[in-house]
């Protein structure tokens, strides 16, 4: 166990539920990257307990890319899940990247839009600097706009 990176040295607040997300997610980023395509993973964990994965979709023409959010987001939609538990993301490094531990990162602000819309209540697996951490969603978009019908 490398107790310097986190994904192998959990902060305590985190289940063995949430470390089982962040595997998920590291164990697709470690088999599937691809420079140029795919460097990050997300998992997420639907109300049924099931995970869903997703990989980024890096495109030439960076407004057609899509954020592994996304993808694991609509993967647990399609299945029928009605509501999101928790939610982690994990980057893989580039080659020419001095350190070559994949780790948790936060998601972007468009992520950070769709998530509060469409996963209300879950939680988000981040990195701070007292290490990995469970947030709610909404405190990662902080007055968000709302619709008013």
């Amino acid at each position: 166990m490398n107790l310097n990176n986190p994904l192998t040295n959990p902060a305590a607040d985190l289940t063995p539920d949430d470390q089982t997300l962040i595997d998920q997610a590291r164990s697709l980023i470690e088999q599937r990257y691809l420079e140029n395509r795919h460097h990050i993973a997300s998992a997420v964990r639907g109300a049924s307990g099931r995970i869903y994965a997703g990989l980024h979709l890096d495109t030439y023409v960076g407004r057609a890319s899509v954020c592994a959010e996304a993808v694991a987001l609509g993967q647990a939609m399609a299945a029928g899940e009605t509501g999101i538990q928790a939610i982690v993301s994990v980057r893989h490094p580039r080659p020419r990247e001095q350190h070559q531990d994949c780790k948790v990162v936060s998601p972007c602000g468009i992520c950070r839009e769709m998530l509060t819309d469409f996963a209300p209540g879950a939680s988000v697996i981040l990195l701070r600097d007292e290490g990995l951490v469970r947030v709610p969603v909404e405190e990662l978009l902080p007055a968000k706009y709302r619709r008013h019908l």
